[in-house]
């Protein structure tokens, strides 16, 4: 079995990490200032985080140049590969972000819009680069909807066929963000999360709902999750990534120590 990925996560807003809860909006003031995203992200990798996500939910010309410059001065002090996502809505957009020091560029709502951008980033740049990231609300019993725009419109879309569709067009992974667990420390949704990764052939991250350690081995193991992306527990020093590998690993999880 392959190792376990424990990834912390970034939401980047002015140059600045924050953290909402229930993809709570900056406009609402509902963003906790959390730190330098630099520092952070060090702190991660001398952690041994396996890898970093970057969130840039700014979504302005002028937000874009300060992640640009936030990935910089991260990839040049940190050895853990960076995912950096939002706002990304063309080939060109992905590319500024890569050759900044990302690994990999992760898009959401501009794959909603045009879901060739998934095939085109694919074929510029390889599948391995290419995350699609996928808000899904529960709208049913048995049904998960996604939406787009931070969660905050609705689609129509069933998450597990666009996800199939995605891996379709050339997505290498998979990042499914619960929006009804979200910064609720609750818990993973794993009935979704496992009903994507047996549909997919490609690594599925979960996000939205970490709380504690047991959380995390839930997912991976009951949800069939291949990674776990946290940003609170990690931010407010609820839990080291160290905490959470020793713990996966006491519980038989494997994952990669540093």
């Amino acid at each position: 079995m392959l190792a376990k990925r424990v990834i912390p996560c970034l939401d980047v807003h002015a140059g600045h990490v924050t953290r909402g809860v229930q993809f709570g909006k900056a406009e609402a003031g509902e963003l906790r200032n959390v730190g330098d995203p630099v520092e952070l992200a060090l702190r991660y990798n001398e952690q041994g985080a396996d890898e970093m996500v970057f969130f840039d939910i700014t979504a302005s010309a002028h937000g874009r140049a300060t992640m640009i410059d936030v990935i910089q001065r991260a990839a040049d002090q940190c050895f853990m590969p960076l995912t950096v996502g939002g706002g990304l809505r063309t080939v060109e957009d992905m590319h500024a972000m890569l050759k900044a020091g990302a690994d990999k560029v992760s898009i959401n709502s501009s794959a909603i819009a045009t879901p060739d951008l998934i095939r085109a980033g694919a074929e510029k740049f390889g599948s391995q680069c290419i995350v699609v990231s996928i808000d899904a609300k529960r709208t049913a019993p048995e049904h998960w909807e996604v939406f787009s725009h931070g969660g905050r419109k609705p689609t129509g879309w069933d998450a597990i066929e666009w996800a199939e569709r995605a891996v379709s067009l050339g997505a290498g992974e998979i990042v499914l963000n619960s929006i009804d667990a979200d910064g609720t420390k609750a818990g993973y949704d794993i009935e979704i999360t496992r009903r994507i990764s047996e549909s997919v052939g490609v690594p599925i991250v979960a996000s939205g709902g970490a709380g504690k350690l047991e959380h995390m081995a839930e997912v991976l193991i009951m949800g069939k999750a291949d990674a776990v992306l946290a940003a609170s527990i990690f931010h407010f020093g609820e839990y080291t990534v160290g905490d959470v590998k020793r713990f996966l690993a006491q519980h038989g999880i494997p994952v990669r120590f540093t």
